[in-house]
């Protein structure tokens, strides 16, 4: 069975330990971490680096926000149909309805007690590594 890849993309570390503590790191599922737009750009236009299976995106970031890295994802020929979740504290509807009119796959309130968000993080693993079907993007 191929590897899963996960890209977690992320300026806060300590969300980012969170996030990878909650995620279920197994032998078949490979976890990078981009803290910045800019960072995560790199990865994914690395053309000798594999498609990631699922994008978790933080939405308030400096120098380059979640929408803006969203845009870039989006309008780039290898990556539309890269799945990309909006992993955010935003529960504001502004950002919902703007990071789903950027093409967002989904959106997530990170919730604030940690056995919720690891439940949270299993759900997103779970639906978007397991029971989603979508094609080959290799």
């Amino acid at each position: 069975m191929d590897r899963r890849r996960i890209l977690l993309i992320d300026d806060n570390p300590n969300d980012v330990e969170l996030a990878l503590d909650a995620l279920d790191a197994s032998p078949e599922t490979d976890i990078r971490v981009a803290s910045s737009g800019a960072e995560a750009l790199r990865l994914l236009l690395d053309c000798g680096e594999p498609l990631p299976d699922l994008i978790l995106l933080d939405l308030k970031m400096p120098h380059m926000d979640g929408l803006a890295v969203l845009d870039a994802i989006r309008g780039e020929a290898r990556l539309p149909d890269v799945p990309v979740v909006m992993l955010t504290t935003s529960g504001d509807e502004r950002d919902i309805q703007a990071s789903y009119a950027h093409g967002a796959s989904g959106y997530v309130v990170k919730p604030l007690e940690f056995g919720q968000f690891r439940a949270a993080m299993s759900t997103i693993q779970a639906f978007w590594m397991g029971l989603n079907r979508r094609p080959d993007l290799r």
